[in-house]
């Protein structure tokens, strides 16, 4: 049975590819963002998530006329799904933006729990492992990167991002509530499939990812599996694909590119060296798009 699911920053690169995995899957979506996003069925209601009372009144709201001509009054909300962020750093001065994501971070989950919505999916990211953004060269201390490995971020962006976990994990404290903060790793469309046989050329493209990624087409499936999946409490995962961006297997790779990089268990053939392990074993996921086996032109 689908879900009423109030997701912010469904117009951005990640949501305008999930929000329509959610909708095939039976899910209805409100969208909260500063721009409309272009689906039929969704409204977007555009709202700025740093004001508090905004963001209450934006999370008791009808999905739309259809609901709301009803005359029924509007349903519950089963689970929010907080995407709304400034993206990255270089976008606005990083004052501003640090200060943008956490208060909207902790806006959204603050208002979510208050009113009794039991879940919440929120996205963190792969910098708060502390090289993605990175000034200058700084290498990850060991391999795999799991879900327990040490958030040391130097960039205001991944910082902004390890207090929105710990805003997450306070609130799922106090309430009981079920927060999930996904740490998304770098994210590609199906246009950007083109650009693997460079990365494959020069394996310090992908570096800053661990030479790993998340097709915005597969984390619609782990946005879904979340929602699906109760009882969880307090929860990081590791948003990334299965395998490693490299002809070559994990551990013959490392070696080469990573010789004085300790691993610190065993690895799977091709596994990403930022680790999917957790999402696999306690959601089921099953990525659907691996570069690997992509058909052309996907």
């Amino acid at each position: 049975m689908g879900k009423r699911i109030v997701f912010t920053g469904g117009s951005g690169k990640i949501g305008r590819h999930v929000i329509p995995y959610l909708l095939e899957r039976g899910h209805q979506v409100l969208n909260l963002d500063l721009t409309p996003l272009d689906v039929p069925g969704v409204d977007t209601i555009i709202t700025n998530l740093a004001d508090a009372g905004e963001t209450y009144n934006a999370l008791t709201l009808h999905f739309g006329f259809n609901e709301y001509f009803g005359g029924k009054g509007r349903g519950p909300v089963d689970a929010v799904v907080h995407f709304a962020a400034l993206p990255r750093i270089f976008l606005r001065p990083d004052n501003a933006m640090f200060a943008a994501n956490v208060l909207s971070t902790y806006n959204v989950i603050e208002a979510a729990t208050k009113l009794g919505i039991r879940k919440v999916i929120t996205a963190s990211s792969e910098t708060v492992y502390g090289v993605c953004f990175a000034e200058g060269e700084r290498d990850f201390t060991s391999f795999p990167v799991d879900e327990d490995y040490d958030t040391d971020p130097t960039d205001s962006y991944g910082l902004s991002k390890v207090l929105g976990e710990k805003i997450a994990r306070s609130f799922a404290s106090r309430t009981g509530s079920d927060i999930y903060a996904l740490r998304i790793g770098g994210v590609v469309e199906p246009q950007d499939y083109v650009r693997f046989p460079e990365f494959l050329a020069d394996a310090s493209k992908r570096r800053r990812d661990g030479w790993t990624y998340m097709d915005a087409r597969d984390l619609g499936q782990i946005v879904h599996l979340c929602i699906e999946r109760n009882g969880l409490g307090f929860q990081i995962f590791n948003a990334v694909n299965d395998n490693i961006v490299a002809d070559t297997p994990t551990a013959e790779f490392l070696k080469k590119h990573a010789p004085d990089t300790p691993i610190t268990r065993s690895m799977d053939v091709f596994e990403g060296p930022i680790s999917n392990r957790k999402l696999r074993e306690i959601l089921g996921f099953r990525q659907e798009h691996d570069w690997r086996t992509r058909p052309a032109g996907s």
